[in-house]
């Protein structure tokens, strides 16, 4: 377990930044493009199906996936996006792995993924501590996935967090007398449904073409379309090296992955 020193940027619309954060694993992650996934922890089978499918597909693209390592949605969230590309944030210390079921998945993260939380050695989960560990899930990502919800819920108070960090909001559309939490959200607008997964996924990079290619730092920096002189600056031959393989294209002094 670490302390984590050096300022996180997207932390600083968080109404106070954090005290003390400490990490396990890689903290690499941190560097990435990051969209946060929230929900419930009694999920119906259509919201795990979607919810699997959804993290899968950003993470294919490079984007890594943020949750808070509950049961239910988190848990499905970490799962799809591979715990290799996902964060958790918890509500209690690095010590103690809580919820007991996701133990296994919670060493996985721990090894593999990143694991974060606000709360010194030996602390456990309070009611209050969950409401902490929503906010900072909320604004590690550029945007906020619910893909279900009761009124009232604790997912519905991450959204009140997305609202006040001006971070977009998504839901999965439900039928009626379901998630209500999220058809509330549709009907006031203050969400957008999401109505086709890989539509949705390629807004945030492209999978592609070549298994082979290697997802590095290149690759991550390159999903984010960045300008041609901002990737020369960054990589320098490499961009030219990647252009000649195919790997990227530069149309209209932006870069992509191809």
């Amino acid at each position: 377990m670490e302390l984590i020193e050096e300022s996180i940027s997207a932390l600083e619309d968080m109404k106070k930044y954090p005290k003390e954060l400490y990490s396990i694993g890689d903290r690499g992650l941190l560097k990435r493009a990051k969209v946060s996934m929230v929900g419930t922890r009694r999920p119906s089978n259509y919201t795990k199906q979607f919810t699997y499918t959804l993290a899968k597909a950003l993470s294919s693209r490079g984007v890594c996936i943020v949750s808070g390592g509950a049961m239910g949605v988190d848990a499905i969230s970490h799962n799809g996006a591979g715990v290799e590309n996902t964060i958790a944030v918890v509500a209690n210390s690095l010590d103690v792995r809580y919820p007991a079921v996701n133990r296994s998945l919670i060493e996985q993260i721990e090894q593999r993924g990143l694991m974060l939380s606000q709360f010194s050695p030996t602390f456990k989960a309070t009611p209050w501590s969950f409401v902490v560990r929503n906010e900072l899930v909320v604004a590690l990502g550029s945007a906020l996935i619910v893909t279900e919800a009761d009124e009232g819920s604790g997912s519905m108070r991450s959204v009140e967090f997305a609202l006040k960090m001006g971070r977009e909001i998504f839901v999965l559309p439900h039928r009626l007398g379901e998630s209500m939490g999220t058809n509330q959200l549709l009907a006031q607008g203050l969400a957008k449904p999401i109505y086709d997964i890989e539509t949705f996924a390629n807004s945030y990079g492209v999978v592609p073409k070549d298994d082979a290619i290697e997802k590095d730092e290149f690759f991550y920096f390159c999903q984010t379309s960045p300008t041609f002189d901002e990737a020369i600056a960054k990589f320098s031959t490499r961009v030219y090296e990647a252009e000649l393989e195919g790997l990227i294209a530069i149309e209209n002094g932006l870069i992509r992955l191809v």
